[in-house]
């Protein structure tokens, strides 16, 4: 995927890692950047196409396909978290993560399939989480959403892959950004993080595994659930 001369939409591109996305895009070249929000007033990037686009309203996703006919790299990087945690949580905060995370990313990426194959295939980048590999009991809704959105990219990888379409999945820890901002804990720069993405779906990586945090949990996986969760071990 070449970024230069590419026409992207970035969901939840008004703010956080999104607006840093639409940065990057326009300083990589891109001939077009659409920024994805709910309410498109609240973009307020210079050079970029705001559109309407509510991921868990699928009128709202028809809509934006519609509209945006000349797509050639979608960034599903619009998101929630509610912190809804494993036993305490209102179920309704789980509704709104998978409704946001998982159905919502699908119907984004179903609606826009066709535009990318019309288009000469192009590319989809997936922000997930390295929280799609590792279970928080406080922050269950979210970690379980991420990780059924890491399922559903690794099947869209596979399927995409017929018309064309490169599947990049981003994985990443804590940002500074405003959904955390209470967070006392460190944080990487989402400027950062969008440059580090976008290089690697350059370079064609099915995966971007993005700073040290992600990069640790990903090396446990192969240790067993223990590595990850040092107090279930036995004594």
């Amino acid at each position: 995927m070449t970024l230069n001369g590419s026409v992207a939409l970035v969901t939840g591109g008004n703010r956080g890692l999104g607006d840093k996305f639409v940065q990057a895009l326009l300083e990589a070249g891109a001939s077009k950047v659409y920024a994805a929000a709910r309410d498109p007033r609240t973009i307020t990037a210079e050079g970029v196409v705001p559109i309407a686009l509510d991921l868990t309203d699928h009128a709202s996703v028809l809509a934006a396909a519609e509209q945006a006919q000349d797509v050639t790299l979608l960034i599903n990087n619009a998101g929630s978290s509610t912190g809804a945690g494993i036993l305490d949580g209102d179920f309704a905060a789980f509704r709104l993560e998978y409704d946001t995370h998982v159905l919502g990313t699908l119907d984004v990426t179903r609606s826009f399939a066709p535009v990318l194959a019309r288009n000469g295939g192009g590319a989809v980048l997936n922000v997930l989480s390295v929280l799609s590999w590792l279970s928080l009991p406080q922050s269950a809704a979210y970690c379980a959403a991420k990780a059924a959105e890491w399922s559903i990219t690794n099947s869209l990888r596979v399927q995409l892959a017929d018309q064309g379409t490169h599947v990049t999945a981003l994985h990443v820890g804590y940002m500074d950004t405003d959904m955390i901002a209470s967070l006392d804990v460190p944080k990487a720069d989402p400027a950062e993080i969008a440059r580090i993405a976008l290089e690697g779906l350059e370079k064609g990586l099915l995966e971007v595994v993005a700073d040290d945090v992600s990069k640790n949990v990903q090396a446990g996986l192969s240790a067993g659930v223990e590595a990850l969760h040092p107090r279930l071990a036995r004594g």
